[in-house]
């Protein structure tokens, strides 16, 4: 009697200590993420100094992706050579990039979402072709974009290339003087009536 309620107390207590072990194996585990093909692309591909690019990554691992930006050629430096002088000498020119204010940055990171997606845009400080390539462990991948120099200052009305209209300013003279001449010619005409009239003695007693 006795060693069957020790076979008893022994069977439920392994019972009740399994029930935890067991209670813990059937939860649900979060799903193990596996990054895709790590891709970046850039839009648009061409721009002009002052606008901004969209990059958009796909494939990364959630978390931290950097970006480093690799920029070559420079459109807006003045062109190397020489000029002649009037007397016959030449005088040697060096190219020199004019100054851009406010450098934009060459390495900055984004975070990618839970599903390894990221949208940032990047607005260049100076023309030339620019690398980007965003860097997460072993992934890695590029894309690139062209900058090109801002569209000259014309004037008018700010994105415009006409002339603002203040009033015709050429036509009104060339009214009032048409006018003028038109008064004159009748004047003239009245003149020379007036003297047939007199010579002829018409209209005298």
């Amino acid at each position: 009697m006795r060693l069957s309620r020790i076979f008893m107390a022994l069977t439920v207590g392994l019972a009740v200590a399994a029930v935890p072990t067991a209670a813990g194996a059937a939860q649900p585990q979060p799903p193990v993420y596996t990054p895709g093909e790590a891709s970046l692309t850039v839009t648009p591909t061409t721009i002009r100094l002052g606008e901004t690019f969209t990059l958009r990554g796909e494939g990364w691992a959630p978390g931290t992706v950097t970006i480093n930006v690799t920029i070559t050629g420079n459109p807006n430096a003045a062109p190397a050579g020489s000029v002649r002088r009037n007397d016959g000498s030449a005088v040697a020119m060096t190219a020199v990039a004019y100054q851009q204010p406010q450098s934009a940055p060459t390495t900055f990171t984004v975070t990618a979402d839970g599903d390894g997606n990221f949208t940032t845009t990047y607005r260049p400080s100076r023309t030339g072709r620019h690398v980007f390539t965003a860097v997460q462990g072993t992934q890695e991948d590029s894309a690139t974009g062209i900058v090109l120099p801002a569209r000259p200052d014309r004037p008018g009305r700010p994105g415009g290339g006409h002339l603002p209209v203040t009033g015709d300013s050429i036509g009104t003279p060339l009214k009032l003087g048409g006018g003028l001449a038109g008064a004159g010619a009748v004047l003239v005409l009245l003149s020379l009536a007036w003297r047939r009239r007199g010579r002829f003695g018409i209209g005298s007693r």
